[in-house]
C-alpha cells in the first residue's frame, strides 16, 4: 500500500532505498498505470472528455474513477469506506517521515480534508476538481468537470465497473508475480 502511494512521487530507480515490499508496491503501481493508460474503456471515457480538457481529460477520468469506487464502496469491500479510510490514515500518518517531502505532503492534504472518505460525494469531488484547476492557473478548467459528471454519470459508472473488473484481476496477477520475486 506504501510503495503505491508514493509511487507518482519516486522518478526513476529511486526506488532502491526503500524495502522490498515497498519497491514491490511502487512497480505494482506502475504496472496498473500502464494498465490503466492502454485499457479501451479508459480510452473511451477519455475521449468523452477530450474535446473539453484535452490532455487533462485522463487526470479528470482518474478522479471520476475515484468517486465511482468510494460511491460503491459497499460492493467491492466488506469494510465500511469510513473504517478504511482511517485505518490508512493513520497508517500514512505514522510512517510519513520516512516518505518523499511530496507524499508528506499529499497525506497532510488527504488527512485534513478527509479525501479519500469525500471521494464518494460530488461536493468532494468538485473541491478535487477546483483544487487541481487553482494548481494549473485555470488552464485546465477542471473545475468545470462536475458538469460533466453531472451530466455523463451513467456512462462513466458504467465505463468503470467494467474497468475495475478488468483492473482486479490484473492487480491480482501482477501482485501475485512481484511477491513470487
Amino acid at each position: 500500500m506504501i510503495g503505491n502511494f508514493i509511487a507518482d512521487h519516486i522518478r526513476g530507480n529511486n526506488y532502491e532505498g526503500f524495502s522490498k515490499e515497498i519497491q514491490q508496491g511502487i512497480f505494482l503501481h506502475r504496472e496498473i498505470d500502464t494498465f490503466t493508460d492502454a485499457h479501451k474503456i479508459v480510452r473511451k471515457s477519455k475521449r468523452r472528455l477530450h474535446k473539453r480538457y484535452r490532455h487533462y481529460d485522463g487526470v479528470i477520468i482518474d478522479i471520476f474513477y475515484d468517486y465511482f469506487l468510494a460511491k460503491n464502496w459497499a460492493t467491492y469491500s466488506s469494510i465500511p469506506l469510513e473504517v478504511y479510510t482511517k485505518s490508512v490514515y493513520t497508517l500514512f500518518d505514522s510512517i510519513s517521515s520516512e516518505l518523499p517531502k511530496k507524499s508528506q505532503q499529499f497525506i497532510k492534504y488527504m488527512i485534513d480534508y478527509n479525501i479519500l472518505f469525500n471521494y464518494q460525494y460530488k461536493e468532494g469531488i468538485a473541491k478535487v476538481l477546483n483544487g487541481m484547476n487553482a494548481r494549473t492557473k485555470g488552464k485546465s478548467q477542471m473545475n468545470l468537470a462536475i458538469e460533466d459528471l453531472s451530466l455523463l454519470e451513467t456512462e462513466l459508472e458504467e465505463d468503470f465497473t467494467i474497468f475495475f473488473q478488468d483492473l482486479v484481476t490484473f492487480t491480482k496477477q501482477k501482485f501475485n508475480e512481484l511477491t513470487d520475486i
